[in-house]
């Protein structure tokens, strides 16, 4: 059944707005997998704070326009599943990057992060990241590491110091005794 121009509109609008709250998109293909699969894979990505549409590649297209955003025309090719994410970009890329893993038939296509556009293959990299708080303990790491370990020398120096001053002492206290 053919759809009406003010209902794409509609649905072009509704696109738009997703595009606008989300901090990015991802893209995938599902061609065979079956409806349960495709409900496991929306669990995963509401878990994560996202939304999960299967969309008409022309209105999605669209509304990225509109919104002033473009992504490769491979991405936009054959059927189309999109995450939308509104909190935690790599927590979203992550879980359905894994459910790629693991189903024979979903596979991501592209994406767009903070208005940047991906191919499928540098979204399953950008996947394969540590989470953010992991990197911050690690760049955290790297920063306090020349700090302790200037402290970790001054502090041998001044206990070598102190021992000097005590076994001279000691030595001072057993002559005068």
């Amino acid at each position: 059944m053919a759809i009406t121009k003010a209902r794409k509109q509609s649905i072009v609008g509704g696109y738009r707005d997703l595009i606008g709250r989300s901090h990015g998109i991802v893209l995938a293909s599902y061609i065979g997998s079956s409806v349960k699969d495709m409900e496991r894979l929306r669990r995963k990505v509401r878990e994560t704070g996202g939304e999960f549409h299967v969309i008409k590649n022309r209105l999605v297209k669209l509304a990225l326009q509109e919104a002033g955003l473009g992504i490769g025309p491979e991405a936009l090719r054959g059927p189309t599943a999109v995450g939308f994410i509104e909190d935690d970009p790599i927590a979203l890329t992550k879980a359905m990057a894994e459910f790629a893993r693991e189903s024979e038939f979903v596979r991501l296509k592209g994406g767009i992060l903070d208005g940047v556009a991906y191919d499928g293959s540098q979204m399953v990299r950008i996947a394969d990241m540590p989470p953010l708080p992991v990197v911050r303990a690690q760049l955290l790491g790297v920063l306090s590491a020349p700090g302790s370990r200037v402290a970790g020398a001054l502090a041998s120096s001044v206990r070598q110091l102190v021992n000097v001053v005590k076994a001279y002492s000691d030595k001072v206290a057993t002559a005068a005794a």
